[in-house]
């Protein structure tokens, strides 16, 4: 049995599922387009992008994520969550290469975005919205 923080990271199979998924909703959304010659034709991905523009789930799930962090990061000590967030494991561990946990997907996710020092500026909440701002449009993640 995985814990709650291990079973939230996203591998970039699972991200190529979401974004199949939402395209195939978002097909369904907004429907066929008419040709000039009166037939029907399904809408491309380009034409989807531009209609949402260009905003996809996966960008949106990982900006709520670091979104989370940053209110963990200014819980209280003695609470569950932020507990468990820093939390070292003791005993023996399995065989293998270790599972990737949550937290070290989302130090990727601030790697690419090139945020540097992000514990001490989860404190701020002011600084931390503008982070989440800058990733719901950051096109690397």
């Amino acid at each position: 049995m995985t814990c709650g923080y291990e079973a939230w990271t996203l591998t970039y199979r699972d991200e190529q599922h979401l974004r199949i998924f939402e395209l195939r909703i978002l097909r369904k959304i907004f429907g066929p387009v008419q040709n000039e010659d009166g037939s029907c034709r399904i809408r491309m991905n380009y034409e989807l992008n531009e209609l949402i523009g260009n905003a996809d789930i996966v960008t949106f799930i990982k900006s709520r994520r670091i979104g989370w962090l940053g209110h963990v990061m200014r819980m209280d000590d003695k609470r569950t969550p932020k507990r468990i967030l820093e939390r070292k494991r003791i005993g023996k561990r399995i065989i293998g290469r270790p599972r990737k946990r949550w937290i070290l997907d989302i130090e990727e996710d601030m790697q690419i975005m090139g945020i540097r020092l992000w514990r001490k500026q989860s404190e701020e909440r002011a600084e931390w919205k503008r982070i989440t701002e800058k990733d719901k449009t950051h096109s690397g993640l």
